[in-house]
């Protein structure tokens, strides 16, 4: 799929048409109007498509990511280049106080330290943030949820946030602790995979006739529609297909569950030697390229701004 970019600002009539509009149509008229940065008042009638709580679980969910720790960095490859999209969406030079959202190991606080800003890097798993600090003692880190980001309100100049954010089980709640920490003409650069992703693996899984795995992720719709009703300006949208590749079905479940992606909080049913030949024929026969088989992470990368 290709990028879809917002790039002008809304003309305050188009926006105000919008506010009329059903939210799931909102992409698709800024598409055709070639606008990209929407501002609807925080106070108007558009109505929220709200999702019921997934069920992801906090607690296991960072008990996964500090035990994938370890190996989080020799892993993470799909991830890193994930986030380094991110971070090339941001200014060379930053400045203020900046607040890494799900910091992991820290590579990208520092890089970001680097850049400017003062940071302070945050995880939910203990683990991640120890091996964070041990590696980056000149950066600080703590240890936190993004549903109850413990920080003073209109604490930081710019929020970043790549690949974490999934995890959580409430994308308003996220959307609204994001624009109380920022101050006021704060902006954020967020990466956030969504509903649709590991499509080939849903389908192997279901050709296999194997049980249907349990992680539920958020629709792309429904963190636009939580950003905007917290009162956020969304100033830019890319919606991307990252494809990773693995030589057999074994290296690619690893891949997810090395580096604690596997933690939705629901118990999993372990696959037999058999269910593994089962999943690994069906992948190969519906996806396999010159025997490579591929695993699609679908992203969206969100400008956002506190007014």
């Amino acid at each position: 799929m290709s990028p879809q970019f917002f790039a002008k600002q809304v003309p305050k009539q188009l926006s105000q048409e919008l506010m009329q509009e059903p939210i799931q149509e909102l992409t698709q008229q800024l598409c055709h109007q070639g606008a990209v940065a929407v501002h609807l008042d925080a106070h108007s009638n558009l109505e929220l498509a709200l999702q019921s709580e997934s069920g992801i679980s906090e607690a296991v969910v960072a008990k996964q990511f500090s035990k994938a720790a370890n190996k989080y960095d020799n892993e993470a490859h799909i991830q890193r280049e994930i986030a380094q999209a991110g971070l090339n969406n941001l200014p060379n030079a930053l400045h203020g106080e900046l607040l890494d959202i799900g910091c992991a190991t820290g590579t990208h606080s520092h890089t970001l330290q680097q850049r400017g800003a003062n940071v302070m890097g945050l995880d939910i798993a203990p683990g991640m943030v120890h091996i964070a600090q041990a590696r980056f003692p000149d950066v600080d880190f703590k240890q936190g949820s993004a549903q109850s980001l413990p920080f003073e309100s209109s604490s930081f100049s710019s929020v970043f946030s790549s690949m974490a954010l999934q995890w959580c089980n409430s994308p308003q709640t996220v959307a609204s602790e994001i624009y109380r920490v920022l101050k006021p003409s704060g902006m954020a650069e967020i990466a956030i995979m969504v509903s649709g992703s590991f499509a080939e693996l849903h389908k192997a899984r279901s050709i296999a006739q194997l049980p249907a795995a349990v992680t539920s992720l958020p629709e792309a719709q429904l963190w636009l529609n939580s950003f905007l009703g917290a009162g956020l300006r969304v100033s830019r949208l890319i919606n991307k297909d990252y494809v990773d590749e693995h030589e057999d079905v074994l290296s690619l479940l690893r891949s997810i569950k090395n580096v604690g992606a596997g933690a939705t909080g629901a118990k999993q049913q372990s696959l037999s030697r058999g269910d593994i030949n089962k999943l690994s024929l069906a992948y190969k026969n519906i996806s396999a390229v010159d025997g490579v088989l591929p695993l699609t992470y679908k992203v969206c990368h969100f400008r956002l701004e506190k007014p």
